[in-house]
């Protein structure tokens, strides 16, 4: 139990370090080899930073463990809206200003439908999963063409400022971009030995280690992420990485593990509890975003405050029904 329990700790600690390597390393190769900045912020930096969850859940997948898997996507996207964004608001008050963000997160109710839609009958085919990454080959084709028409939006100064303060040369950028990989996936290995082993001596369900434990570490590099830009007063790049790393999470995580180990039947507590949570944080964040009647949309330390609580409450309810 210590042995596993210590593998969980040194895996998050070092999947924290890796990711944010891989993502700072894939930022500068990129920008060296020219691509434009906008699609920079949007494809590498925004869906960069959910490389822990599509790596976790692609072992964890391949070892056999699919349940983990999904409970690890849908778990970072709970973790991401109700406690990172909540954290991150607490620290400074967040609005929305960018047109291309302010896009996405319709786009991104349209997945969490999606994704629902394919769990009604309670499982994940091989084919399903192929139409999640048909899916999530279509967003990047979005992101690209957003990124050209999007030229001069506010969310391309945030990043070009970011680019600019982790400036490194471009065989800097490739070693740090193959450091953060190899590491990456090694710190996954063991984070994902740790959690199963903790699952089996507990009696839990991988599931509800996915949602949880796994979850929460996997999602750090997004926590990290968005609170610094925060307080940097880049408020967009902030929520942006949230949306994109949800939109990753729901199309790129599960779509690969679902392809490695299709799941025949998943817990109906998946869709009746999980997926709804989801949703309805989802629903919240748009409303809280766009604002109403007309006003700037800004999420205040109230909303903030409102969010950490109700991830407080729905992983109280989560411990709770394992008594």
């Amino acid at each position: 139990m210590i042995l596993y329990s210590l593998a969980i700790i040194a895996g998050f600690a070092l999947l924290v370090w890796s990711a944010d390597r891989f993502v700072e390393g894939a930022a500068a190769t990129a920008k060296h080899l020219g691509m434009p900045t906008l699609l920079i912020g949007i494809l590498v930096v925004g869906f960069g930073t959910s490389a822990p969850e599509m790596v976790v859940s692609a072992i964890a997948a391949y070892e056999g463990n699919p349940s983990l898997a999904l409970g690890n996507a849908i778990g970072s996207n709970i973790v991401n809206i109700a406690l990172i964004l909540g954290v991150t608001a607490l620290v400074a008050p967040i609005a929305v200003h960018s047109k291309i963000v302010k896009k996405e997160i319709p786009l991104l109710i349209l997945i969490v439908l999606f994704a629902g839609f394919l769990l009604l009958d309670n499982s994940l085919t091989y084919i399903e999963g192929v139409l999640l990454l048909v899916g999530f080959f279509a967003l990047v084709g979005w992101s690209i063409y957003a990124a050209i028409k999007g030229r001069g939006d506010r969310l391309e100064g945030e990043i070009e400022d970011e680019l600019q303060e982790h400036a490194m040369s471009l065989k800097s950028g490739i070693i740090w971009l193959l450091i953060g990989l190899v590491l990456l996936i090694a710190s996954s290995r063991v984070l994902v030995w740790g959690a199963v082993g903790v699952a089996t001596e507990f009696g839990v369900s991988d599931l509800i280690i996915g949602l949880t434990i796994v979850a929460l570490g996997t999602s750090l590099p997004e926590l990290a992420a968005s609170v610094i830009a925060a307080r940097k007063g880049e408020h967009d790049i902030a929520i942006g990485n949230v949306v994109g790393s949800n939109m990753f999470n729901l199309l790129a995580v599960i779509g690969i593990a679902t392809v490695i180990s299709p799941m025949d039947v998943i817990a109906p507590e998946v869709l009746q509890r999980d997926w709804i949570i989801m949703f309805a944080l989802t629903i919240a964040l748009l409303v809280m975003t766009y604002g109403l009647k007309g006003k700037q949309g800004k999420i205040n330390k109230i909303k903030g405050t409102l969010l950490v609580l109700s991830y407080v409450a729905y992983n109280s309810y989560l411990g709770m029904s394992l008594i």
